[in-house]
């Protein structure tokens, strides 16, 4: 071996020497420094976006550096963020059925930009300074009864929420999402109609019917569900001599009045009520035989004798 060479390597174990006396190498670092001396050649040059295929090749240094960035960013969304910030394109061919699926949506999307987005250009740009919608609407997560499809609201009109069984918390339970949504189309978007649409076939008003009056679960469906017990109990009492099927219909149309009266226990929405800057619907959904009953609940505060409540404007769209 040349002398040169014996010096440089003579020096590099004198330096990984006495380095190790203050803390261990990993075999990385030792790599970089055997580099640095030239007894190593360079480490290959991968692109940022390379495949996985290429990372299997890499050193076990490099490759314990890539799973903790994975273990970091599973309990740092951040980590997440940073990797969508440095994306640059998809090295990897999607394959199989969920490859089918995400192409119908990206054909669904293409559609969407060219007959809606580039059409109404105008249109997005003002919504990209703000928003203005009249309507603030409460609907279930069920994948039929989409209100957008329904009632064909245009981007823009319509402030939504969606949960399991259209449900309104009152306003004293735990703060949910409803809740904060209702916050802020009430107070910030400053709409003006509340819309709170059931469904036929709800299978969240199937799990609430089925319910023990006394039974406890650690179901997040049950749990939640549970909100609209008051229906549930009106609903025994008012239909308990029908059949299940019919009991479950009565009480997806009580639990939408329900959460109309839940929503008066919210005090920022009672006021403007009262003021008659806030109006609040029901919509019942039957999608067996597409039709659509609409109805306005009526609240005045302080009204002597009788209730303060009524149903007024009621419509059946057939």
């Amino acid at each position: 071996m040349p002398r040169t060479a014996l010096l440089r390597l003579a020096a590099a174990s004198t330096r990984a020497s006495s380095a190790s006396a203050a803390r261990r190498l990993c075999p990385s670092e030792e790599h970089a420094a055997a580099r640095e001396d030239g007894l190593l050649p360079p480490p290959p040059h991968w692109p940022e976006t390379d495949t996985d295929e290429r990372r299997l090749h890499r050193d076990g240094g490099e490759h314990r550096r890539e799973l903790s960035s994975i273990t970091m960013a599973s309990r740092d969304h951040s980590g997440l963020t940073r990797q969508l910030l440095d994306f640059q394109h998809d090295t990897v061919d999607e394959v199989g059925a969920e490859h089918d699926q995400f192409m119908e949506l990206k054909a669904r999307f293409m559609d969407f930009k060219h007959r809606n987005y580039v059409e109404n250009f105008t249109n997005y740009q003002s919504l990209a300074q703000q928003q203005t919608p009249k309507f603030m609407v409460v609907a279930c997560a069920d994948s039929r009864v989409c209100p957008t499809a329904v009632l064909g609201f245009q981007p823009g009109e319509a402030f939504t929420v969606r949960n399991v069984a259209n449900l309104v918390p009152p306003y004293e339970h735990a703060g949910s999402e409803t809740s904060a949504a209702l916050e802020f189309a009430v107070n910030t978007l400053q709409v003006e109609n509340v819309l709170v649409v059931g469904h036929s076939r709800c299978g969240g008003i199937q799990a609430l019917m089925s319910m023990k009056d006394d039974s406890t679960s650690g179901s997040f469906i049950k749990n939640w569900v549970s909100i609209g017990k008051s229906a549930r109990l009106s609903t025994k009492a008012a239909a308990g001599n029908l059949s299940f099927e019919m009991q479950c219909t009565h009480c997806e149309k009580e639990s939408i009045n329900s959460s109309l009266l839940n929503l008066l226990t919210y005090p920022w929405i009672e006021k403007r009520v009262n003021e008659g800057t806030l109006n609040l619907h029901g919509g019942y959904y039957n999608f067996i035989d597409c039709t659509f009953e609409k109805w306005t609940l009526l609240y005045r505060e302080g009204l002597e004798g009788g209730s303060k409540y009524a149903i007024k404007n009621r419509s059946t769209w057939s």
